[in-house]
Order: C-alpha cells, then sequence, then structure tokens
C-alpha cells in the first residue's frame, strides 16, 4: 500500500443537514457525485458525508458492542488504480495477519473494494473506482460534473 491517505468518510445522521452545514457554516463546496453521498475535495483528499446505517453496512459492521468489526461512525480510505492492486493490497495484508473486515468484492457503485481494521479497530477501506483518476503523486481527481 502506498503512503497515503485518499479519503476520510464520516457517518452522519442527516445527509442534508450536514451537507448544508459543510457547505454554508464551513464554507466547503460539495464536488458532483451519486445521491446519498456527499463529496468535498480537500486539495487531493476526499472527505465525505454518508448516512450512518449505509456506511455500517457497506462495511459489513455490527455496532460497537455487538461483537465482530465495530461500526465507529467513520472509515478512511486509501484507493488504488485497479482491481488488481486491490486484491494484491489484500494478500499482503492477509499474509502478515491483518485483521480482514470484508474481502475485496464488487461494489455496488461501480469499484470494487474491501475493508480491513488495524490492532485498535479502526476501519480501513481499499478501493479501485473506475470513476475517480489518480495521479503520480497519489492526489485523486474527483469529476467536474
Amino acid at each position: 500500500m502506498e503512503q497515503r491517505l485518499s479519503m476520510v468518510t464520516l457517518g452522519v445522521r442527516d445527509l442534508a443537514f450536514s451537507v448544508a452545514f459543510y457547505e454554508n457554516t464551513v464554507g466547503w463546496q460539495m464536488a458532483p457525485g451519486p445521491e446519498g453521498i456527499a463529496f468535498f475535495d480537500l486539495s487531493g483528499i476526499v472527505f465525505a458525508l454518508y448516512p450512518h446505517d449505509d456506511l455500517a453496512k457497506d462495511i459489513d459492521a455490527v455496532a460497537a458492542n455487538g461483537g465482530g468489526a465495530a461500526y465507529q461512525g467513520f472509515a478512511l480510505a486509501h484507493n488504488v488504480r485497479g482491481r488488481d492492486e486491490v486484491d494484491a493490497v489484500f494478500a499482503r495484508l492477509k499474509e502478515r495477519g491483518a485483521t480482514i473486515v470484508k474481502a475485496p468484492e464488487e461494489a455496488f457503485w461501480g469499484g470494487y473494494s474491501g475493508y480491513f481494521a488495524d490492532p485498535d479497530g479502526h476501519v480501513w477501506e481499499v478501493a479501485y473506482n473506475p470513476f475517480w483518476p489518480i495521479g503520480t503523486d497519489g492526489r485523486i481527481s474527483l469529476p467536474a460534473d
């Protein structure tokens, strides 16, 4: 895995309210994207807002006290340039004893991703998103429209 963070996703109670907060109070501009999630381009790192239930479901997580991978209200992400790279990262993680929360699979949004947890239970997504080009410097380019 390259040494970089691609995205931070916060689970939110009310997506519209949270988007309004980040746009009107913080002063950020939302990038175009699919309905049901909000993306903000923070100079190459993507900041996302996603409803709590949807994020927990995507991670295949359970409530923090329910055993298994605990949903903590956020996920970190590392985007890669292809499906084969996702698989290679997970092979290395598995070989080195990492906790695989959700093995890589085709994602409903058109990409390919899986999740692993660090020793403290912080969940990372490793994803290939064919709609987000990654530059040689590792920065994601969100589409303009």
